[in-house]
């Protein structure tokens, strides 16, 4: 991860005086300005004759201090609203606003942002110190500053006592670190990142996401955050965008956009997540009955307002692990639904196994291995699937009317 060549950077410190950087509230008390803001945003590429939108009409305010992650699939869009907020592409349509400024057209050095990527680009011939203290000298900040805030930005990023060492001589969780706190020492207003984490190895990755929200938090400044990895997004995010064909397909907190998915395409990309469609046998008191096969019977509580109808074909999506497994049903159980088991696969804390329903739908199911090692089912046996309507979810399979819980 490292800092563009640009330097864009603020004049504000990282944690100041809330007259330094908090914006003030207006002259009826009402809040700051958002610190990033789009405002119908468009972004068109042309090649070959041809025009490509990348991003479509985004309208999006993220608050001050808040880890923001724009989430996605390769090609939804999410870099390239990253980088119209750095000033590195324009608008072809709408506004970028920073703390309530118009900075559409405005270039990278003249933004209170940096932006960090997935390559440290440290300086090798550059010990720890002099690669953070890079952009401060630039600037001609008095040699005692500089010692002060590059002293204490190692302390934040936990580099304290290696300031004399090169980069290589770093492992690549610490290079990673090194170029952070050479990013936040300039005090930028917001810090873009872009993919940092996909050079690491799985476990330092995920050390990692631990280590950018215990910073995020102690410096206090607003970070958003691109990735295509759920699990980055879902552990670090005060607020998630999905994005998905240069459009916002739902925005949330982590459990808002992992409980509750808008879309089919949410559901699908957040996780593992079961479909099933069937037939609405009838509606009454805010729940649809949805009969999947012979004799299944699934209750899908649905938003006050939605237009179903008995006749209506939904689909509805329901997390593996809210789902019981067993030979009988359950005699209380409000949603069931009968299958086939086709594989079990054992994973040391948990177990899954793949089951396809009467109906023809594959089905997962995660459960905890907490109370013992046998497998509730094996592979060939006829089982049912069972859980609370609470936990089930309804799109709608036609129109794209969604359901939610209440």
């Amino acid at each position: 991860m490292a800092e563009t060549d640009h330097h864009a950077t603020a004049s504000t410190p990282v944690r100041p005086p809330a007259d330094e950087h908090d914006e003030p509230a207006g002259p009826d008390g009402t809040a700051a300005a958002p610190a990033i803001e789009l405002d119908g945003v468009v972004k068109e590429f042309h090649a070959r004759g041809e025009t490509v939108v990348a991003v479509r009409g985004l309208d999006l305010a993220i608050p001050q201090g808040e880890f923001f992650s724009l989430l996605g699939p390769s090609g939804c869009g999410k870099t390239t609203t990253m980088r119209m907020v750095a000033g590195f592409e324009e608008p072809t349509a709408g506004r970028v606003l920073l703390h309530g400024r118009d900075v559409t057209g405005v270039p990278p050095n003249r933004r209170d942002v940096n932006m960090v990527f997935q390559s440290y680009a440290l300086f090798p011939h550059m010990n720890v110190f002099e690669n953070v203290a890079f952009g401060l000298r630039r600037k001609r900040v008095p040699k005692d500053e500089i010692r002060s805030r590059v002293g204490a930005m190692l302390e934040i990023v936990d580099l304290a006592g290696r300031e004399r060492r090169r980069p290589a001589e770093l492992s690549g969780g610490q290079q990673q670190r090194v170029a952070l706190a050479r990013a936040l020492v300039n005090r930028p207003r917001a810090l873009l990142l872009d993919e940092p984490l996909g050079a690491l190895d799985l476990k330092l990755r995920q050390a990692m996401q631990v280590e950018l929200k215990r910073i995020q938090r102690e410096v206090g400044v607003t970070f958003v955050y691109v990735t295509h990895d759920q699990g980055e997004a879902l552990t670090m995010s005060d607020r998630i965008a999905v994005m998905n064909d240069g459009r916002i397909e739902q925005l949330g907190t982590p459990r808002e956009i992992y409980e509750h998915p808008a879309t089919r395409f949410v559901a699908g990309f957040i996780g593992t997540s079961n479909l099933l469609a069937g037939e609405v046998a009838e509606v009454s008191s805010g729940r649809a009955v949805i009969a999947h096969g012979p004799d299944d019977r699934v209750l899908v509580p649905l938003r006050p307002g939605l237009p179903v109808s008995a006749g209506d074909r939904l689909e509805l999506t329901v997390r593996p692990e809210k789902i019981g497994i067993g030979r009988d049903r359950p005699a209380e159980a409000l949603c069931g639904v009968r299958g086939t088991v086709s594989e079990v696969v054992y994973l040391g804390t948990s177990t899954n196994y793949n089951v396809i329903t009467a109906a023809g739908s594959d089905m997962v199911v995660f459960t905890q291995n907490a109370t013992s090692a046998d497998d509730v089912a094996a592979r060939g046996d006829t089982v049912w699937l069972s859980w609370d309507p609470r936990h089930s979810y309804a799109i709608a399979a036609t129109s794209g009317a969604q359901g939610a819980l209440t």
